[in-house]
């Protein structure tokens, strides 16, 4: 069974993504496990349960193990109920660029003022158009994962990224 994710992450300048955006939808996640790299988060995502699996990172938070399943609605939000404290709150705009689709995060509540991109991939070493408004990466930057932010939120670390990646009209 193969179901590795190969993924990059990015700060994200502007808010020109969203008028470039094919989509968007409200994400409220949490975690019922959240340690030694390896996580089980639920999600719902607009009217839609996930389960997710994750393994630890690997080749510097490039890749990591990932196991996906849907689930109903109404079992998502009993599994809610026993997470971890901390959920994380965000709408993700999808955006086109070249042949992939950049998934862009505004995050909410104590991590309102972050936004970032991230981009799947097939390879590691796959090529890709980056849109105007990427700016710097942090893949592999633990402080950027959101089974971390949950428990160590944007607010309190806000101030140690450049000032043109924090999106204040976006706090609350």
């Amino acid at each position: 069974m193969e179901n590795r994710e190969i993924e990059r992450k990015f700060l994200v300048s502007g808010n020109a993504y969203r008028e470039l955006a094919e989509s968007c939808s409200h994400i409220q996640q949490g975690y019922i496990s959240s340690g030694n790299g390896r996580t089980v988060r639920v999600r719902i995502r607009d009217d839609r349960g996930f389960l997710t699996i994750k393994g630890p990172s690997a080749n510097g938070g490039l890749s990591r193990f990932e196991f996906e399943k849907e689930i109903t609605l109404d079992e998502a939000r009993q599994l809610m109920d026993i997470c971890e404290p901390g959920i994380i709150d965000k709408h993700r705009y999808l955006v086109k660029s070249g042949r992939h689709t950049f998934e862009v995060d505004e995050f909410h509540g104590d991590n309102a003022g972050l936004v970032m991109a991230e981009v799947e991939l097939q390879s590691e070493d796959e090529a890709y158009v980056k849109p105007d408004f990427i700016g710097q990466e942090v893949t592999g930057d633990r402080r950027f994962y959101n089974s971390h932010m949950r428990k160590m939120p944007f607010c309190l670390w806000k101030g140690t990224i450049p000032e043109a990646f924090r999106h204040l009209e976006l706090e609350c």
